[in-house]
């Protein structure tokens, strides 16, 4: 009994005690703010033009900052692991620079010990990288027809990431009829009414189908082999000036931050692509106006090419079919 007790006490605690004691203090300091270290704003949520729900919201502007002082600081030991850790700037200083401030370790009283190694794959072999210069990004028709020839070409097994779901539902309805003709199936996050992890158990059963998605499907997806040979990417995933964004972009250096972060969020989006030494694939960005100081996000070895559409569909073809035998710096 006691511990039941003991039990319920921790659960009010957590629950309610301890939520309600944070909104004290931010209804208390509505007038003041709370600090230079968070970011205060409303919201106001609405159905079918009709509000539901007002909601204050705080974070703070540098998270790891909390999460080094409860989570790290106590710990015996933390081990921090990850293929994309460091930015690719090309200075190892300020790459590890930025590893340390996106994971808390530079709030630490001591320096981390740090390591480094070399991917297994061999990148310049197993993959290419285009961009393809001559579809217009606004023009939904033109985008649409370059993911449909793209897939067409790859014979599947093609994974297309989009930036906003408005955009992924405007390619889906107009080449889901083309690629059934074609015979290969089409799945999509945000249409088809499954969830991500049913999804993507379906993509990577069948060798030849497509998936569209968002943010989740770029971080997300574990497809080895032959299931996905190739991305599509519809434009370079520049961040969303919201207000936490704009707060954290003035603290953590403005534009370098806002390349940092796209760099990242490609290096996530290539990573789904090789996941073992047999694998080969093509990453693809319908963006004329990637910037190459991004280049960066790709594996050394891995030269990304500007070319047209048509000749990205010859070269993707050939790739995936006869293998690695294109000269990637051509």
């Amino acid at each position: 009994t006691r511990q039941r007790i003991d039990s319920l006490i921790r659960s009010i605690e957590r629950r309610a005690l301890v939520p309600l004691s944070a909104w004290g203090r931010m209804l208390a300091e509505i007038e003041t703010g709370g600090g230079a270290e968070t970011i205060d704003w409303m919201t106001i949520e609405q159905i079918d033009g009709r509000e539901i729900d007002v909601g204050l919201n705080r974070a703070f502007v540098d998270p790891t900052r909390p999460f080094a002082q409860q989570v790290m600081m106590p710990a015996h030991g933390v081990l921090i692991t990850s293929a994309t850790l460091t930015d690719s700037t090309g200075d190892a200083d300020t790459d590890w620079q930025s590893a340390m401030q996106r994971t808390g370790t530079v709030h630490l009283p001591l320096p981390a010990l740090r390591a480094a190694h070399p991917s297994p794959y061999d990148y310049a072999a197993q993959a290419r990288v285009f961009i393809v210069t001559d579809v217009r990004k606004d023009d939904l028709d033109q985008v649409a027809a370059a993911y449909r020839e793209l897939f067409v070409a790859g014979g599947g097994g093609a994974l297309g990431l989009f930036t906003a779901i408005s955009r992924l539902k405007g390619v889906h309805s107009r080449i889901a009829k083309p690629l059934d003709e074609a015979g290969l199936p089409l799945l999509s996050q945000h249409v088809d009414g499954l969830d991500n992890a049913t999804l993507v158990d379906l993509f990577r059963a069948e060798e030849d189908a497509c998936l569209l998605g968002t943010d989740a499907m770029r971080d997300g997806v574990d497809v080895p082999g032959r299931a996905l040979r190739l991305l599509v990417f519809d434009r370079v995933p520049w961040p969303r000036p919201d207000i936490v964004h704009r707060a954290r972009r003035a603290a953590f250096g403005g534009k370098h931050y806002d390349d940092m972060l796209t760099r990242f969020k490609l290096k996530q989006a290539f990573g789904r692509l090789i996941r073992k030494e047999s694998d080969h694939g093509v990453f693809v960005l319908l963006d004329p106006m990637m910037p190459s100081r991004l280049f960066g996000a790709f594996p050394e070895g891995v030269v990304p090419r500007r070319v047209g559409l048509t000749e990205a569909v010859s070269e993707i073809r050939g790739f995936l079919t006869h293998g690695p035998s294109i000269d990637p710096s051509r």
